[in-house]
C-alpha cells in the first residue's frame, strides 16, 4: 500500500512539474513577444533554460532580435548562461540576426560575449552588408571579420551589398579592400550581382573601382 501511495505522490509531483514547465515555456515566449525583460529575468532566475526553442525552432535570443524585442534581447544577452552562439536550422546565429536588423548596441554586446564573427558559411558581415548597416559593418571589420567571407555557394559580402544593400555599403567594402574579381559557384561576380539586382549606383561604384585598379597604359 505504501508503495502505491508513494507512486501516486510521484505522479502528482511529476504532473505539477510538467504543468509548471509548460506554463514557464508559454510565459517565456510571450515575454519575448511583448518585450518584457522583467518576466524573462524572473524565469531565468527560477531555472528556466534561456536556450529553449520556440515551436518554429528558434532560440529565445534569436527570436527577440528578429522581432525587435530589444529589451528582451538585452536581458538574454546579459544572462551569463545564455549561449550566444546557439544556431537555428539554417545555421544562423544571434549575431547574424542582430547584424541584419541593424541592432548596433546588441552587436557590440554579442561581440563582447565572444560571439563568432567569422563563422564558416554565411557570416555576420554578409548579413550586415545585406541590410546596409555601415556602423555594424565597420564594427565587424574592426574586429577582424573576413571581408571576402564566402557563403556555402561562394557569395561574398560585397555581392550581397551590390544586390541588396546600399551604395554606401558597397563603397565601404570596396575601400576596405573587398575583392571584386571573386566569383560564386554560378560564376557571378559582384558586378553581376549589381546588374541582376538592377542597382546602377552599385554597378558604377564597382566598375569604377575596377577601372582604377587597372594599370595605366602608354598610348
Amino acid at each position: 500500500m505504501r508503495k502505491y501511495f508513494r507512486f501516486a505522490i510521484y505522479l502528482l509531483v511529476a504532473a505539477w512539474f510538467s504543468a509548471a514547465q509548460a506554463g514557464s515555456y508559454d510565459d517565456f515566449f510571450t515575454a519575448i513577444k511583448q518585450d518584457d525583460p522583467a518576466t524573462i529575468t524572473q524565469l531565468l532566475k527560477r531555472g528556466f533554460d534561456p536556450d529553449t526553442r520556440s515551436p518554429d525552432g528558434q532560440n529565445g535570443l534569436f527570436l527577440a532580435l528578429r522581432e525587435g524585442s530589444l529589451k528582451a534581447a538585452q536581458a538574454l544577452v546579459d544572462w551569463p548562461k545564455t549561449n550566444v552562439e546557439a544556431r537555428n536550422a539554417q545555421d544562423e546565429s544571434p549575431l547574424m540576426m542582430a547584424a541584419l536588423k541593424g541592432h548596433t548596441a546588441l552587436v557590440k554586446k554579442l561581440i563582447e560575449r565572444d560571439a563568432d564573427i567569422n563563422k564558416p558559411g554565411w557570416a555576420p558581415l554578409h548579413y550586415a552588408a545585406t541590410g546596409g548597416h555601415l556602423a555594424i559593418m565597420e564594427l565587424l571589420l574592426e574586429h577582424h571579420a573576413f571581408i571576402d567571407a564566402e557563403s556555402p555557394n561562394g557569395t561574398t559580402p560585397l555581392m550581397m551589398a551590390a544586390h541588396y544593400g546600399t551604395p554606401a555599403a558597397v563603397k565601404l567594402l570596396l575601400e576596405a579592400g573587398a575583392d571584386t574579381a571573386m566569383k560564386n559557384q554560378l560564376g557571378l561576380t559582384a558586378v553581376d550581382f549589381a546588374r541582376r539586382g538592377n542597382r546602377p549606383d552599385a554597378l558604377e561604384l564597382i566598375s569604377g573601382h575596377i577601372r582604377k585598379q587597372q594599370p595605366k597604359g602608354k598610348w
